[in-house]
């Protein structure tokens, strides 16, 4: 089964008008965080979500624009040190972001909280994180949790094992939440790929356990189309783009749930829609072509 599409909105210059356009193409996720667009990410999104209830949408705590939380300090929700590094996932500051979150996206609830890098924290931050994760689930806050990470797999910072494990513990014996892992996957960042045809890696663990896997950058930040020759496209698919062809393989990965796309224009959505909704890309190709990447 293909992936489905959704926005991601890190790149996005135009917020509010990239999620009408993904609105109409069909997608049904957006994906955010509270420092993208200059902080001001999720407020251009509340009315999207205001006219298209059905729309799921993600967002995160970790980094922030430092301009909005400086209140957090004075609230004595994250430590001024915190403030000056740029990154916090403090129990404290999860509840105060998350209200936060809430507001300017104007939900009762976030379908997925994920903890952006940790990586950049301790597994013990992290594992306080998940327990006040827990508690805003039972709350009703959150629907379901996760990590957003860039390295955390590849550097072995985080196995989705591992995650399993802590989401179990901090759940104190009831049904965790963890719902999600979200991590880059292109034909620049293959091994995931590579790992996920033989049934391994973060994204075939994911699977195994019926977590969700969310794959960003897989344009890698719009530097990869210029990198796909004409010869690599072909053989992704006849008459292929580059820019398709390399969403064609992401969306073709088993076990990826949805592919984070950040186009802006009507033209280049309706493009990304079709190709992600297209039939996926044959695992014996999808070989084929790391193979020849690899070389």
């Amino acid at each position: 089964m293909n992936a489905r599409i959704g926005l991601g909105t890190h790149l996005v210059r135009d917020v509010e008008q990239a999620a009408v356009h993904a609105v109409a193409c069909g997608a049904r996720w957006i994906d955010t965080a509270p420092n993208y667009c200059g902080g001001q990410a999720q407020k251009l999104l509340a009315p999207v979500l205001a006219d298209n209830p059905d729309v799921q949408v993600s967002t995160k705590v970790g980094f922030f624009h430092r301009p909005d939380v400086e209140a957090a300090v004075q609230d004595a929700a994250m430590p001024g040190k915190d403030l000056e590094a740029g990154h916090c996932v403090r129990p404290r500051y999860l509840r105060w972001q998350i209200q936060r979150s809430l507001d300017e996206l104007g939900r009762d609830q976030i379908d997925i909280l994920f903890l952006h890098n940790p990586e950049r924290t301790t597994t013990g931050a992290v594992f306080a994180a998940f327990v006040e994760l827990e508690e805003l689930a039972a709350a009703g806050h959150i629907a379901g949790y996760g990590i957003a990470t860039w390295d955390g797999f590849s550097s072995g910072t985080f196995t989705v094992p591992a995650l399993i494990d802590m989401a179990n513990s901090a759940a104190w014996g009831e049904p965790h939440h963890l719902r999600a892992i979200q991590l880059p996957v292109s034909l620049v960042n293959m091994e995931p790929i590579v790992q996920a045809l033989d049934g391994g890696g973060p994204i075939g663990a994911a699977a195994s356990a019926d977590i969700e896997v969310f794959a960003s950058s897989p344009l890698h930040g719009g530097q990869l189309p210029s990198l796909i020759t004409p010869e690599l496209a072909a053989l992704i698919g006849d008459g292929l783009q580059p820019a398709e062809a390399a969403l064609a393989v992401v969306a073709s990965v088993p076990g990826v749930s949805r592919v984070l796309v950040s186009a802006s224009t009507p033209e280049h959505w309706k493009q990304a829609t079709d190709t992600v909704a297209a039939q996926p890309v044959p695992a014996a190709i999808l070989r084929e072509v790391t193979d020849v990447l690899a070389d």
